[in-house]
């Protein structure tokens, strides 16, 4: 469906009218008072006006249950405040108070309010679709009834996040309104200069859904039109886009003097600002006085002056916070990424075993967590049997046994695979994600790392996102999709790090990881798949808490320190050197985040001599972190300087040949060994 510019709702009750206004009059207040807070001295902060955008804001927020689920912008006083935020709280957090939703460590750009149905606000622009997929999602597979709109910007559409998450949203019928707030300004851009599309909600036809296009400075017609997409999606009927049309009357962000809008036009629209004009028609109407339109006014400025006040008295957070809320650590306020969150019950090392491959402990695993816990819910790229069961057959036979709704077959879009994820994680579910090679981080990097990593950090730690990244290193198939990129990982606060190298650690690594309130990237070996990481697996369930290292072999006369692949590589090294009388002591990280350091030093101080390997590049890799660390607390035991062996710097080749050159193995680490002996 689609309508032109300027329809609204025929014959409004007064008493739908006055909720109206009394919305706008927030949105209208609360901008107001925020301008003149930065341009009196009394406050300072980074601040996107919204006026102009009242109509937009009040309508579309009075069209939602108060159960229903908001996802906004850097943007978004307008909707939060029509939407019921905590208001004291509120200030408080853009001001970056102690007193603030999340104790001043979000800003605009992170308001987490659950309680008003306030459930994310993103600053990466065009993001927030992507996450309200997973919330929608969850919504629908828990029969909540609750709808999910996200608001973003006429900027927005030309991200492909927002054209990925449209396609999802269709395909899997989602409960989703995708709010555009076209106002005429894409930050300083207008809207000809960055597209050809005149009528944004025109884009909707191509993914499956209806779309219209409102005047943005009516509320009823905003009201309307998001009234109408709730329907449909409270329905079963899926997704809807719905545009609305008007014109920022500020510049991008406080201070911006707009010398890029035409100034006659800006002038004419300043004069004729959308709260003012539906005033007016209010009383025209006969709906209601001038004065009682000035009683509420009066009523509402005085409720925003109170909060806004009372946030600014409001001290800073303590310097202590700085270090809260990176990740959950079991219920501590630490945060460093060392032993932060040791967790579970280490595997019964006598109990029964059988031999398995890497590839059949991760799935035993997934299928035992499935069948106890239906929160779990996989998404990936042909996950489903439809689809062959995963490129390596890891998920083979669990949609067939739970269900095409909880083993989720995405398109091929890797942004919106950890959106959705991140989304649900919010929502109660706890998915468990699959990027086929490891390379595909860089695709899903702004979602896991602006996202996911910071989901408790920027609520102040009272939600985390607990979901699992699976994903593998490839090998024999050159340089976009053989990469390994833990360096990477390690150095985005709040993301855990995990990387098996037998089949038995697999099952149990993945255990606390399904387990934990905080993301973890599961990190999988493909040359661990064809053999390397088989062994005996315990038959029982087990758990190798996040954060232990483990002794591989023991050694006295060098310690090599390692993890993944390069675990095998220093088992062979090992046996090599033992025919010399060499004796090498073997410690498989297992977690990288959070790394077990004590253990390392234990090791060190035995041995008083390291070797640190990975097949990763060398240059700022992991080793350097490890050799940095251990050369600082153990300067006057080592007997040799710290060795590390790792990959080269270079892409990782196609070529048989180059590759193996590239990647360290037993006779890099044995050279290694002798040199420090």
């Amino acid at each position: 469906m689609s309508t032109e510019t300027g329809t609204r709702a025929p014959s409004p009750t007064s008493d739908h009218s006055l909720a109206l206004y009394r919305l706008m009059s927030k949105v209208h207040h609360g901008d107001k008072r925020v301008r003149k807070a930065l341009s009196s001295g009394e406050a300072a902060m980074s601040y996107w006006p919204v006026d102009g955008h009242e109509a937009m804001s009040a309508g579309a927020m009075l069209a939602l249950d108060d159960d229903d689920q908001l996802v906004t912008t850097y943007r978004g006083l307008g909707d939060v405040l029509a939407k019921g935020v905590d208001l004291p709280g509120y200030f408080a957090e853009i001001l970056g108070r102690r007193a603030g939703l999340s104790r001043g460590k979000a800003g605009a750009m992170g308001i987490y309010d659950p309680a008003h149905g306030i459930a994310w606000t993103t600053g990466i622009v065009g993001a927030g679709p992507l996450i309200a997929n997973g919330i929608a999602l969850a919504a629908a597979r828990r029969n909540t009834n609750q709808v999910v709109l996200v608001s973003f910007g006429d900027g927005a559409t030309s991200i492909g996040y927002v054209h990925e998450a449209m396609n999802m949203a269709a395909l899997w019928n989602l409960p989703v309104i995708f709010f555009c707030q076209n106002n005429a300004w894409a930050e300083c851009t207008a809207q000809h200069r960055y597209t050809r599309t005149s009528r944004l909600s025109d884009r909707a036809q191509g993914y499956g859904m209806p779309g219209v296009t409102v005047d943005g400075a009516d509320p009823h017609a905003v009201y309307d039109a998001v009234a109408s997409a709730v329907a449909r999606a409270r329905s079963g009927q899926g997704p809807s886009f719905v545009e609305a049309v008007a014109y920022r009357l500020q510049g991008h962000y406080f201070g911006d003097a707009m010398g890029y809008a035409d100034q006659d036009e800006l002038a004419a629209k300043r004069a004729d600002p959308p709260f003012t004009r539906f005033r007016q028609r209010l009383i025209a109407d006969g709906v209601i006085a001038d004065a009682d339109l000035d009683a509420i006014d009066a009523e509402v400025a005085a409720e925003i002056d109170a909060a806004f006040t009372a946030a600014v008295a409001s001290p800073p957070p303590d310097p202590a916070e700085l270090t809260r809320d990176v990740f959950n650590a079991n219920g501590s306020e630490r945060s460093d990424m060392s032993r932060a969150a040791a967790s579970g019950v280490p595997a019964d090392r006598t109990g029964d075993t059988e031999e398995m491959g890497l590839v059949q402990a991760i799935h035993r695993t997934l299928d035992r967590a499935m069948a106890e816990d239906d929160s779990i819910v996989l998404l990936g790229e042909d996950i489903g049997d439809p689809s062959g069961g995963g490129m390596f057959k890891v998920t083979a036979g669990l949609s067939a046994t739970y269900g095409e709704d909880r083993v989720l077959d995405t398109p091929i879009a890797e942004s919106s695979i950890i959106g959705a994820a991140i989304g649900a994680s919010l929502a109660g579910l706890r998915p468990v994600a699959e990027l086929m090679f490891m390379d595909f981080l860089g695709v899903a990097m702004d979602q896991i790392a602006n996202h996911a990593a910071k989901v408790r950090y920027l609520s102040g730690g009272r939600t985390g996102a607990p979901l699992v990244i699976r994903t593998m290193v490839g090998m024999g198939a050159g340089a976009q999709h053989s990469q390994a990129f833990e360096a990477w990982a390690m150095h985005t606060p709040g993301l855990k790090v995990v990387w098996p190298s037998t089949a038995a650690d697999a099952a149990g690594l993945l255990n606390a990881c399904l387990a934990d309130d905080d993301p973890c990237l599961f990190i999988e070996s493909m040359k661990l798949y064809y053999g390397g990481g088989k062994g005996p697996v315990p038959v029982a369930d087990h758990v190798v808490p996040l954060g232990q290292a483990d002794v591989k072999q023991q050694g006295s006369d060098v310690t090599v320190v390692t993890y993944g692949v390069m675990v095998h590589a220093a088992l062979e090294a090992a046996r090599e050197l033992a025919e010399d009388g060499v004796s090498v002591e073997v410690v498989d990280l297992r977690t990288l985040v959070p790394l077990d350091v004590a253990a390392v030093l234990d090791s060190v101080r035995k041995t008083t001599r390291l070797v640190v390997a990975h097949e990763s590049v060398g240059f700022c890799g992991p080793g350097a972190e490890i050799a940095a660390t251990v050369g600082t607390e153990l300067f006057g035991v080592l007997s040799a300087p710290i060795q590390r062996v790792a990959g080269t710097y270079t892409p990782v080749p196609r070529a048989a040949t180059l590759e193996a050159a590239c990647r360290p193995g037993a006779a890099q680490l044995v050279e290694a060994i002798r040199r420090i002996l």
